[in-house]
């Protein structure tokens, strides 16, 4: 915000003082745009550290024996108001730590997902009774990506799947495993879909775009894209 004040205060210096009206006219116009610009980095600042804050309270609530521990947003960085409001999961990376010869020692990693539901942010910021969150760590997420790989490709051999998620890379297309023993997804249009049954609670969809969770109690379609999913991966198992 301060950098946009600066803007704005050199726009006035740079205008000669005898410009005439409409050159007044597109300073404010300017002016308008800029404070615009920032009421919305703003309000995507303040909602994030909202959730942060929320995040870190249902934490402490629900596991009160965890009392070393850093918690970090994976959504709000580098995205615009209307970005954000359109999500359908707001997520955290959790990672335990320990004290050591007066530094940090990091320990287990954890990734909370906030699973958002239609009006979840209105003029007064995030209404959390409308987000769903669950915890998950690194074996969990292995299962979920298992089951998930499975439905959107050709290998149904899992340990082949775990094989290939553990020791190489997600990407856009499938996974990229060691000795060439790559899992590609299937090239389907954007209105397919392929649903596997996950868990009591999820159902998994399989579309190129991205990967859906159907949360089974509230009957809503999660979208993870392609890239959170690349970055939730990437922090469970690259060193």
């Amino acid at each position: 915000m301060k950098q946009l004040i600066i803007l704005f205060i050199t726009i006035i210096f740079l205008v000669p003082q005898n410009s005439k009206a409409q050159d007044d006219g597109a300073i404010i116009a300017a002016a308008g745009g800029l404070l615009a610009i920032g009421s919305g980095i703003a309000a995507v600042q303040q909602m994030k550290e909202q959730a942060e804050l929320t995040a870190t309270e249902w934490f402490l609530t629900n596991y009160p024996n965890q009392n070393r521990f850093s918690l970090k947003t994976l959504d709000f960085d580098g995205k615009k108001l209307k970005d954000i409001s359109a999500t359908s999961v707001i997520s955290f990376k959790i990672q335990e730590f320990d004290i050591v010869d007066n530094n940090p020692e990091l320990g287990k990693k954890y990734v909370l997902f906030g699973f958002t539901s239609f009006g979840w942010i209105n003029e007064y910021g995030i209404n959390f009774d409308k987000v769903i969150w669950i915890l998950i760590d690194g074996d969990e997420w292995m299962n979920m990506m298992t089951s998930y790989s499975k439905v959107a490709s050709g290998e149904k051999n899992e340990e082949i799947i775990r094989e290939a998620l553990k020791e190489g890379k997600v990407v856009n297309r499938g996974i990229r495993a060691k000795k060439g023993k790559d899992i590609d997804f299937y090239k389907i249009e954007g209105d397919m879909y392929l649903v596997t049954d996950y868990s009591p609670d999820m159902k998994f969809i399989y579309n190129e775009r991205s990967f859906g969770i159907y949360l089974k109690e509230t009957m809503n379609l999660i979208q993870i894209g392609r890239g959170d999913l690349i970055e939730i991966h990437e922090y469970f198992f690259d060193e």
